[in-house]
């Protein structure tokens, strides 16, 4: 079973409540059907500049991009390791 996406309208929304409004993350997450865990990371998330989340946002997905390229660099060195061991082994 996969978890429901929610627009980002919604979670702006939802931490409002929170957030301007009072209201305890639990009643609010109850309300709509939500984990609390979910609204606490959201409120943690939207309770920042605009510019700073579109900031830390490029951050992230270009960790995601060098991670992946490591990964794949990694996997073409150990290649390269073993044809290396293979072709030595087979001249001497």
């Amino acid at each position: 079973m996969s978890n429901p996406r929610y627009p980002e309208e919604f979670k702006i929304e939802a931490v409002k409540q929170v957030t301007e409004r009072g209201l305890p993350v639990a009643e609010v997450a109850a309300r709509l059907g939500m984990s609390t865990h979910s609204l606490y990371a959201w409120v943690k998330r939207y309770s920042k500049p605009q510019e700073q989340r579109a900031q830390e946002d490029d951050q992230h997905a270009e960790l995601r991009r060098l991670r992946a390229e490591l990964k794949r660099v990694t996997e073409e060195r150990d290649i390269l390791k073993k044809a290396a061991a293979y072709f030595a082994k087979e001249c001497g």
